[in-house]
Formats: C-alpha cells, structure tokens, sequence
C-alpha cells in the first residue's frame, strides 16, 4: 500500500522506526489511507462472506425426492451386474485382497467399506469407502441414497470427495441406478465401523463446491453403438483412472484417457494407468476389437486362476476380475467409443 509513493514510503518507516524528523502526514494522504483502509475492509469481508458461503452454504443440490424402489429380482440382478461388473461399486466397498492379482475381494466382505485411501496414494485427505450393505445404509430412504449416488451429498448435507465417482453417476439412466440401489438393499448385512473421512485445507472447504444436482441421462439404444459406449464409459468411470491429475486429485481433462495416472501400494511400488485413447503407439489403436474383448474376458475364463503376488512383485489396481464380467454386448461399444 505504501511504497509506490515515495513520500508515503518514507512517513511508513520512519513513523513505525523512529526515525529523526518524519514528515508530518497531509490531509490528503490521510484521506487516502482511509480509503484503502476501506478497501481492504471490503475486500476481506467478501473474502469472508465467500469463504463462508462455501464452507455453510454450499453443498446445494436441492431435497432428497421421495421415492421408493420395488426389490424385484429383476432390478436386483441388473444390480449385481452393475455394481459389480460395470460401476464396480464394490471395487471399493469391500475389502480387497492385495496378496491376490488386481486385489479381487474375498467372498463376505461384499459392501462392507473400510478400504482406506490416503496421502501415500495421492489423496488430498485420508478417505474411507462407507458399508453400503444393509447394515451401513438402513438410515437413508431411497430417495437419500439416490441423491448420494448421483450427486455427492449425504443424507446430512455433507459433501463427498470425488473418490467416490458420482459426477458419473450423476449422469447415468434412473433406472440403472434404481437398479443398484435395489441391489445393495438385498445384500446381506456385515456389521463393521468405518471412520470418518477427513480431508486436508483447503480441499476441505473446496470439495463443497464439486456436487452438482444429478442430471440424469437415458440409456442410448445398443443399436447406436458409439452412443451406448459413451453410456458405458462413463457408468464405468474409466476416464477417472486413465487420466493424469493435478496436485488436487482431479483429473487434467485435456488428457483424458490417455493413462499415466500414479497409484501408490502401501509396500512403496507405484503402477501406472494405460493410455486407452487410439492412439497407435501408445495406445489402443492397434488393438482389434476381439482383443480388446479377451484382454477382459480371460479373467472370466472357468479356468483362470488368480495367481498371488509378494509385496515387490507386479500388481495393478485394475478390478480385472470384476470387469472380466462384463458382458460383450457391453465391451464391445466401449472398445467403439474408446478407438473412436
């Protein structure tokens, strides 16, 4: 404030200094510290007020809708297929066992939570995936955890980190969320206490401006192959993986696809995502569409065994054995959509 004026820069330092014979202060000057006094009032009450805003106002995604979902088997299968072949809810819903090639998660833990994502991962916080059985959600209605799926807010009007993928599933078809929702319903309840989730600053202020309301989406005709793959992708959350991100855990858009994000396992070693965009030297341009069907596919074989892997060996965070379950008619639009 004071030193672009050489006479206000010398009144400065030799009032607060003590320094012999400062130079009395004009009606003008003091006129004009007043007013930048004012100014920076101003601004720092707007500072405030935003700041507030953000941290008591925001998130703001409107009221959970009233509704109720029928548990038929039909949605309840659909569910399944979903959540643990395409969403892969349940890639971190459950407790995955990392002593096993792309940590599949032992029978029972299925919805149970815990799994713990940290600053060792690269996470702006220490996160923990919430039990989604019957257990962890018998307090939200339908229409709640609708609203948490697609929009990241919960039942409390807390905002989500984007870990959890709901900018995609804000955009998928009702019924196919419908369909998860009747799913995780019936699944049988494993009791278990999960800690809070607690993210660093300023990411803990910020996070509330990332939900927006749920903008749901109906699923293309498969007939429309390119559209269907799009639909699939997104459901999928590839993009989340099979991207690069800035030092705030989100991803760099303008790289989309194209791999290199760094995950971290706890024994140090660092795997890296595939780049998946068309490209034909780095990527998956090259690939028939068969071979990119069979790439998954072989984790679905009757024969495959899960090898085990030591702590220093090769493994991947890819949920092979969950999407290895993915039907064709699903696989093959993505593979359309990805070389597109």
């Amino acid at each position: 404030i004071f030193l672009p004026t050489p006479f206000c820069g010398r009144f400065f330092f030799n009032y607060f200094w003590g320094l012999p014979n400062p130079p009395q202060p004009t009606n003008r000057m003091i006129r004009l510290l007043k007013i930048l006094g004012v100014v920076l009032l101003i601004v720092l009450v707007l500072i405030a007020s935003a700041i507030a805003y953000v941290k008591f106002g925001l998130p703001d995604v409107g009221e959970a809708e009233s509704l109720t979902v029928e548990l038929t088997p039909e949605r309840i299968a659909r569910g399944k297929y979903l959540a643990n072949s395409v969403t892969v809810c349940m890639d971190c819903h459950a407790v995955r066992d990392w002593s096993k090639f792309s940590g599949p998660p032992p029978a029972g833990t299925l919805g149970k939570g815990g799994d713990r994502f940290d600053q060792t991962s690269g996470m702006p916080g220490v996160f923990f995936a919430k039990n989604i059985t019957p257990f962890g959600i018998q307090r939200y209605t339908d229409g709640e955890l609708f609203r948490v799926i697609t929009t990241g807010v919960t039942k409390e009007g807390k905002a989500l980190f984007p870990l959890m993928p709901y900018p995609y599933y804000g955009k998928m078809d009702r019924e196919d969320i419908y369909d998860i929702i009747a799913y995780i319903r019936s699944l049988e309840p494993v009791e278990s206490e999960i800690p809070e989730s607690v993210a660093d600053f300023p990411v803990s202020i910020i996070m509330n401006t990332i939900p927006q309301p749920a903008d749901p989406q109906k699923k293309p005709d498969p007939s429309d192959e390119l559209a269907y793959g799009a639909y699939v992708v997104n459901s999928a959350g590839c993009v989340e993986c099979h991207t690069p991100v800035d030092d705030k855990a989100q991803i760099i858009k303008e790289f989309s696809f194209s791999g290199g994000r760094e995950f971290k396992f706890p024994d140090g070693a660092v795997v890296r995502s595939s780049n998946i965009t068309s490209d034909g030297e780095t990527g998956i341009g090259k690939w028939s569409k068969e071979e990119f069907v069979n790439r998954f596919k072989q984790y679905a074989d009757s024969s495959y065994v899960i090898p085990s892997v030591k702590p220093g060996e090769f493994n991947t965070i890819m949920p092979w054995t969950m999407y290895g379950h993915m039907k064709e008619s699903d696989l093959s639009p993505t593979y359309a959509y990805l070389t597109s």
